[in-house]
């Protein structure tokens, strides 16, 4: 190269093959031809939407560090308390559970599994999705969680109702097409003359035109809604057959399938963090701090004193200022305590709900290769219930599928099963809706019956009503507070967790500025 022209260019390769592209870089900065800082200053997470106003000390001592427990003493923390969980199981997180390979699930009553799942690929064994309405995301953006989509709806999922299966966009076009055929025949024959006027009645007929995608006369006759064998691209295409008639539609059963999305906690989009659920508990453990999370304590008493609470356990116990306990209440009920017996009778009114699920491991991601199903739910009436295909990890070489969603007696029947046995069962069940393909390249399986956890028994309860024990529970008992999903109207969500949480160190809080 003597004699040559060193230019930019040569002088960056030297750079980087001695150096390495840390320092090239550096240099193409120094050059003008990379940044060299970043563009604008890092900015955090935005603070979520609640504090406690003012700082206050006390010790509190917090029983359970399930998502209500970690989200009590994170809030409490940050205004200044000293919190110590206590936590009965070998990890923190109660429901919020997220499988991945190399864990081990214990079981009572029955063999302990160990995960198998490969690289990259997980199961939320617990909560599974967040709606954009609940605090649970307002906490994702304050922990600086990530988070992504998680389909919900998903018109080419699956509806199994009567031994027959057509996709979910063909149900609900069916239903919504026979309905409104109905409703506009009854309102151009004048059915509702005295209901609505003229001018109401013609605004209602071209609604129901468009909502039922109705034909000239005002019947259904089916439409390109319901989807296609082979879809339009050079060619029109090839349509499913055509629909049945409105007795067979009905007969079908698909109506709780196609409106299992209407309600308000489970309307779309829906949302999941990036890489697992337990990503919450996660960032919560850390924000807490680790040190301040004792696994492994069960606690066996909790005792009311005239100037704090005396927590006790094999081998130990804690004096704090005020505790908050966030165990499932039937079994708060069963630690002894000096609470009253009106807080026992409480704690017992709510009822457990038996939930399991089984996440299936396949090496090939058929349902988007073959079935060409991205993310979404397929509805069914067998004892199965639900099954749900990943919202990420497209076009990965595997991926773990939802083979069953089940509560109560459908529940109790697959938890009383050898994990052996839900999985064949399950496959036998997939089988009736995906065909043979279902049961093959499955690499491994793990299945969860939550009232089988020990020290939880139960997916989440059940309130015959709304009355004085729950009420009664939401106030504290002498020092003792009392949070969870079970204590709101969102029961079985973290965001009801959390919530409970935020009602309880309130509470709290309140108490303890107002106190001498």
């Amino acid at each position: 190269m003597e004699g040559a022209a060193l230019t930019r260019r040569s002088l960056l390769v030297g750079i980087g093959a001695v150096g390495g592209a840390g320092a090239m870089y550096a240099a193409m900065g120094a050059l003008g031809l990379a940044p060299s800082g970043q563009d604008k200053d890092f900015a955090a997470p935005r603070p979520g939407d609640f504090s406690l106003r003012g700082k206050a000390a006390a010790k509190v001592v917090i029983i359970g560090a399930g998502v209500a427990g970690l989200t009590a003493a994170y809030e409490l923390g940050k205004a200044g308390y000293d919190c110590t969980l206590l936590e009965a199981r070998d990890r923190a997180g109660g429901r919020n559970l997220t499988l991945r390979g190399g864990d081990r699930l214990a079981e009572l009553n029955g063999p302990a599994q160990d995960v198998k799942f490969g690289e990259g690929v997980y199961f939320n064994a617990g909560p599974g999705r967040i709606a954009p309405w609940m605090v649970t995301l307002d906490y994702c953006r304050e922990l600086g969680i990530p988070i992504e989509t998680f389909i919900n709806n998903n018109g080419q999922a699956l509806v199994h109702t009567n031994g027959q299966t057509i996709r979910a966009r063909a149900a609900r076009a069916d239903m919504y097409g026979y309905v409104a055929e109905l409703l506009a025949k009854a309102t151009n024959v004048g059915a509702l003359d005295k209901q609505i006027g003229k001018d109401d009645q013609e605004r209602l007929l071209e609604f129901l035109r468009r909502f039922g995608d109705l034909g000239p006369k005002l019947g259904y006759e089916g439409s390109d809604r319901r989807g296609f064998i082979k879809y339009p691209a050079l060619d029109g295409g090839t349509p499913i057959p055509a629909p049945g008639t409105l007795h067979a539609v009905l007969a079908a059963g698909t109506g709780r399938s196609i409106t299992n999305d209407f309600g308000y906690e489970q309307s779309t989009p829906m949302l999941q963090p990036v890489g697992g659920m337990d990503a919450i508990v996660t960032k919560l453990k850390e924000a807490v701090g680790e040190d301040r999370i004792r696994t492994g304590v069960k606690v066996n008493k909790i005792t009311n004193l005239a100037d704090g609470v005396e927590v006790t356990w094999d081998g130990g116990s804690l004096k704090a200022d005020y505790c908050i306990a966030t165990l499932p209440p039937h079994l708060l009920a069963k630690i002894p305590h000096n609470l009253g017996d009106p807080v026992t009778a409480a704690l017992e009114t709510p009822i457990p709900v038996a939930s399991g699920k089984i996440g299936l491991e396949y090496g090939r991601r058929w349902w988007e290769l073959e079935d060409r199903i991205y993310g979404g739910v397929t509805e069914t009436d067998l004892d199965i219930t639900h099954i749900w295909y990943p919202s990420a990890g497209f076009h990965a070489e595997r991926g773990v599928l939802v083979g069953y969603y089940n509560t109560d007696k459908n529940a109790e029947l697959y938890g009383a099963l050898t994990p052996e046995d839900r999985r064949r069962r399950a496959l036998t069940q997939g089988r009736k809706i995906h065909g043979d393909k279902y049961g093959k390249d499955l690499l491994s399986s793990v299945s969860i019956s939550w009232d089988r956890q020990e020290h939880i028994q139960g997916g989440w309860v059940r309130w015959p009503a709304i009355d004085s024990s729950f009420t009664l529970l939401q106030r504290p008992s002498g020092r003792v507070y009392f949070a969870g999903d079970w204590l709101t109207y969102l029961i079985a969500w973290q965001a009801g967790a959390m919530e409970s949480a935020r009602g309880a160190v309130t509470q709290l809080h309140q108490r303890v500025l107002q106190s001498p």
